[in-house]
């Protein structure tokens, strides 16, 4: 039995678990940010289409030793004023907000790709130790409420930082076309306020959170602290992983290519096939751009809404269930795209994105409930988001190949082929991961959000 099963921690108020939220409001504002926007940005720096993925390849490479790294020192930290994940959360945000600042002034390719690289290594060592910072903090009746409390972050941080550049362009009419070679101005604005609320957040919740230390018997387990011994543990991890976490593992592995696809060409797709541009030059493909920008933030709120009703619906389906329906409406939304003949149907299409985004955020980590070492539970979070990198990392490498060879470098049948994939991890999802019957019974009070009661 666990240690944090004998010793159940107390259970926080509704306002404690936002607090501890708010900081993965402003890291998905930057990620959101760059997710809308690097594609543009290159293309304004003179990239192919083809060129693309190969430009995001940095990264993810990077990010898949960084998260099972970070992972296994933030289980071994300790100061008493900062506590065991809150320094991670504070160097990311920090270092990740400069880079935000100096993005959009950059001149060559090497340039943004390389500050690229720099925002997502530093976003997972403020990202990473989150996922475990809820398991740290919350008894186990309010970890999946926690998860879910962090969609509704990650939805309304998206939202908002998706919407900027139409924002900046409608409203304060700050020109959204450059020359070749420059980033336009309502899109230097963008980033400008996403540093701003990326290291505001996260110094939020730094400020307003304590960390509960550990206990002697976690102490003395964790004696050896040497790279040698992080190696090992790591090793061991991803050889030992439950059979639970291999499944849950394969659906994300499937899964996150549809999302990389939509965010590497999804507003060019907008720009060029909806609304008809030429280059990033063209007036009409900065129009069609910040449109997709703004739909994007869209679906967004809809991830913000919809999980609200997501932990009923659970409840009455069953996680394996929701989440493979989730992924089906994801796939629906972004395959729909192509039959777009009124810019405004793109919104319904975005629907569907949202209702799937809102699960991919919490079913997978709802459906590994319980089937973690509590004392590793930061090791295996950054072995799971393996499972995320990776398809990043092979759609990096070997989709620019496929956009010249196979899709004549259309945009759109990119993003159609990225809902195929998500079908297929739905497909996945609901065949094969096997719930325990104990799950519907309990899943109302594990994942309400409602409750409020204070420690």
């Amino acid at each position: 039995m666990s240690l944090k099963t004998v010793f159940e921690n107390p259970k926080l108020t509704l306002a404690q678990i936002i607090n501890m939220s708010v900081g993965f409001f402003g890291i998905q504002f930057g990620w959101d940010l760059q997710r809308a926007n690097m594609g543009r940005i290159y293309e304004n720096l003179g990239a192919n289409p083809d060129q693309v993925p190969l430009l995001f390849l940095a990264a993810p490479l990077t990010g898949l030793l960084v998260q099972p790294i970070i992972g296994y020192l933030s289980d071994r930290t300790w100061h008493p004023k900062w506590g065991r994940r809150r320094p991670y959360f504070m160097i990311g945000a920090i270092v990740s907000s400069i880079a935000l600042v100096f993005m959009p002034h950059s001149s060559a390719l090497w340039m943004a790709a390389g500050l690229l690289w720099i925002l997502d290594v530093f976003g997972n060592i403020a990202m990473e130790p989150f996922r475990a910072f809820v398991t740290d903090k919350l008894p186990d009746s309010q970890v999946n409420r926690g998860f879910i409390m962090q969609s509704m972050m990650i939805g309304l941080g998206g939202s908002v930082a998706s919407a900027l550049p139409w924002l900046m362009k409608n409203v304060f009419s700050l020109e959204n076309t450059a020359t070749q070679g420059n980033i336009p101005e309502n899109v230097k604005f963008s980033f400008y306020i996403g540093a701003f609320f990326f290291f505001a957040a996260v110094l939020w919740t730094v400020l307003t959170t304590k960390e509960y230390p550990p206990r002697e018997e976690e102490l003395k387990g964790q004696t050896d602290k040497g790279f040698s011994n992080g190696v090992k543990e790591i090793f061991s991890a991803l050889k030992n992983m439950p059979k639970r976490m291999q499944i849950v593992s394969l659906v994300q592995f499937f899964t996150w290519p549809g999302l990389f696809l939509m965010w590497f060409y999804y507003t060019t797709a907008v720009a060029v096939n909806v609304f008809g541009g030429k280059d990033a030059s063209d007036p009409i493909y900065a129009q069609g751009a910040d449109f997709g920008s703004l739909t994007l933030a869209y679906y967004s709120v809809i991830t913000f809404l919809f999980a609200l009703v997501l932990p009923k619906i659970a409840d009455a389906l069953g996680r394996k269930t929701t989440h493979a329906i989730c992924l089906l409406c994801g796939a629906i939304g972004l395959i729909s795209v192509a039959w777009v003949h009124d810019k405004n149907m793109l919104y319904l299409c975005m629907t569907g994105v949202g209702i799937a985004w809102a699960s991919i955020l919490s079913m997978p980590y709802a459906m590994l409930s319980g089937s973690l070492p509590k004392d590793k539970i930061g090791i295996y979070m950054g072995i799971f988001n393996f499972f995320i990198v990776l398809p990043e990392i092979i759609a990096s490498l070997g989709f620019g190949w496929l956009m010249r060879n196979v899709l004549n470098n259309d945009r759109l049948l990119a993003v159609q082929l990225g809902g195929g994939l998500m079908i297929l991890a739905a497909v996945i999802c609901y065949l094969f991961i096997r719930e325990p019957k104990k799950t519907d019974e309990v899943l109302a009070s594990e994942l309400s959000i409602e409750e409020n009661r204070s420690v």
